[in-house]
């Protein structure tokens, strides 16, 4: 079991308007509520100065943001944390309409800049993401994913797709409240192709959220779906094979997302 995480100082809680306030963990971790404001460390402040940079001032028709949060002094990032207003709403297994707001986010998002700090990022899912496209090798547990991915690996084929900075894990971060439009928290981002971002939310809905096998032809019509569809699943079975914490379901849930996914390929 992980330990449990460490609360933010109250000095932090301060910092962002919520003095006094007792944080409340979230669903294990590791953002924090503290009364409006949700708090989060920071393992990489340039990213998240540009996350809260970008998104302040992001126009998103049809959708809620987690918009970021200055602290009183005017910094987005306090004692290696980051805040932003909290959103009401859960997630729940609208995969075709997450599949949608993912289009919708990144057509909002299609003409930001390359962020500097993608390419020096050396985190498990950044190596990984690189792995699936082919641009880095990385030894892959065989019994925890490896060996399916050097399997699929040789499928891969060119993409004739611009990339762009999207939301990676889309999946259990759009939330749903009422008849409300939808809200989009934690952006994650990569450079990668607005379909690909598409692509992981099927991957994930099928591999983990009890989505039926027809998410999968329901975005067929999207540009170069199944090898889009392919990187997606490359890039979850390489986060499985490299993640410490990764457990026999979930690497179940790729499997079966692969008897989904491979007649397309």
């Amino acid at each position: 079991m992980s330990p449990r995480p460490e609360p933010p100082p109250q000095h932090v809680c301060a910092a962002f308007g919520a003095r006094g306030v007792q944080p409340e963990l979230v669903d294990g971790g590791p953002a924090w509520v503290c009364g409006e404001v949700v708090l989060k460390p920071v393992t990489n402040p340039a990213e998240a100065a540009w996350i809260a940079q970008t998104l302040d001032t992001l126009k998103l028709p049809d959708l809620r943001l987690a918009r970021p949060l200055r602290s009183t002094d005017g910094r987005w990032v306090v004692a290696g944390w980051s805040a932003t207003r909290l959103l009401e709403g859960r997630p729940e297994p609208r995969h075709d309409e997450v599949v949608a707001v993912s289009l919708r986010l990144h057509a909002a998002t299609a003409g930001l800049p390359r962020p500097r700090f993608v390419d020096a990022r050396r985190d498990v899912f950044s190596l990984a993401d690189r792995v699936a496209w082919g641009e880095e090798d990385q030894p892959l547990a065989m019994d925890r994913g490896g060996r399916l991915f050097e399997m699929l690996a040789a499928l891969r084929r060119p993409i004739g797709l611009d990339p762009q900075v999207v939301h990676g894990d889309l999946f259990g971060n759009v939330l749903f409240h009422g008849d409300g439009p939808p809200a989009v928290i934690d952006f994650t981002p990569y450079w990668r192709p607005a379909e690909w971002a598409a692509a992981v939310v099927v991957v994930d809905s099928l591999a983990w959220g009890g989505a039926d096998p027809g998410l999968v032809e329901r975005w067929a019509s999207l540009s170069y779906w199944p090898q889009v569809l392919l990187r997606a699943l490359l890039f979850r079975l390489a986060v499985n094979a490299m993640h410490p914490r990764a457990t026999p379901e979930s690497l179940e849930g790729l499997q079966r997302t692969y008897h989904v996914v491979h007649p397309l390929l």
